[in-house]
């Protein structure tokens, strides 16, 4: 790998932290405003709700915090770097994430997970139109990219 090449990984993995920190500070600031505009009444909220919702925003600061730890442990070992970005450029892979969606879909499924959240702190017929409408995205995807990988 040329030196060049390795700074610019360096640099994705960088952006990368960076980028999940910001996503721990927004998830933070939903809570607040969540917890402002009065959402989240137990009252109101089925158990499913109400599962999801704790699921989507510690689970997702949880997951984030993960994933800042493994980008500054490849940051501090060349090897897992190197093998990190191999594993990142293989091709089937990328053709695989390509054909499922792509970016695209990974940012819509990102969205829908927040909409369905806020739609289970405030009202119920709206969170199980969002879930439906979210499971439903999420297995076309999976069967999308499962398909792909058996036959190509």
């Amino acid at each position: 790998m040329k030196h060049s090449e390795h700074g610019a990984y360096e640099q994705r993995i960088r952006r990368r932290i960076w980028l999940q920190r910001g996503m721990i500070a927004v998830n933070l600031v939903y809570m607040f405003a969540v917890a402002f505009l009065g959402g989240g009444d137990s009252r109101i909220m089925t158990r499913l709700a109400d599962m999801f919702s704790d699921l989507v925003i510690f689970g997702g600061i949880v997951y984030m915090a993960v994933c800042i730890h493994r980008n500054k442990k490849l940051l501090a070992n060349r090897l897992l770097l190197k093998e990190q970005r191999e594993l990142e450029w293989d091709e089937r892979r990328r053709f695989l994430h390509d054909k499922s969606g792509g970016l695209v879909v990974d940012v819509l499924l990102a969205a829908q997970l927040y909409i369905t959240c806020t739609a289970a702190l405030f009202n119920m017929p709206a969170f199980y139109t969002a879930f439906a409408v979210l499971c439903l995205t999420a297995a076309l995807k999976l069967g999308v990219y499962t398909y792909y990988s058996k036959t190509c």
